[in-house]
């Protein structure tokens, strides 16, 4: 009987090794990939569920950080489609409704970017590479005009703050997006 007990355990911290040692892996391959990135800790918090799939796949990561980008855009753009213009002053309806624009044309274009990202050929990697940089950088500047529109308004305003904030950590990771499409760039396929 205590041979099997032994046995058992033996199997049961194996298993704990084998665990915690994919766990690691796991991290490894996000905090490597997430190390080109300028905001390496929002990266690797966004992105970790990502890393069994990803490894060390350069084309993958780039495809996990426009999925995450594209799932934040389009919440913090249902938040601002939800908010009542009637709460803001004439300035703020103003950026409101700009943002709101700019915020549809930076989905697109991230929308685009994942469609080419899925069908990604080594005879026109150079071109796709080109076009996916430019709509994500477009996506990024749109937020950035987002940003800009609520600089002279009701800084006050517990709207425009948190307008600020959710638009701010979406423009971050369009630029994790565009940092790994870049690694992607000059890795290859």
């Amino acid at each position: 009987m205590s041979s099997s007990i032994t046995v058992s355990l033996l199997f049961f911290l194996l298993s704990l090794s084998s665990t915690s040692s994919l766990a690691s892996k796991r991290k490894s391959y996000v905090q490597n990939a997430c190390s080109v990135t300028h905001y390496q800790a929002l990266c690797v918090q966004t992105l970790a569920p990502f890393s069994s799939v990803a490894k060390n796949s350069p084309s993958k990561w780039a495809r996990a950080g426009v999925s995450v980008a594209i799932s934040d855009n389009k919440d913090v753009l249902r938040s601002l489609l939800k908010m009542r213009r009637s709460a803001f002053g004439k300035r703020d309806r103003v950026a409101l409704s700009d943002c709101r624009e700019l915020l549809q044309d930076s989905l697109d274009n991230l929308h685009k970017s994942l469609a080419v990202l899925r069908t990604l050929r080594a005879s026109e990697f150079q071109e796709q590479m080109s076009d996916l940089a430019t709509w994500l950088s477009t996506a990024l500047t749109d937020k950035d005009t987002c940003l800009d529109g609520f600089e002279k308004t009701s800084a006050k305003s517990a709207m425009v703050r948190m307008i600020r904030r959710r638009v701010t950590t979406s423009m971050y990771l369009s630029s994790i997006s565009l940092a790994l499409l870049n690694k992607l760039a000059a890795d290859g396929l």
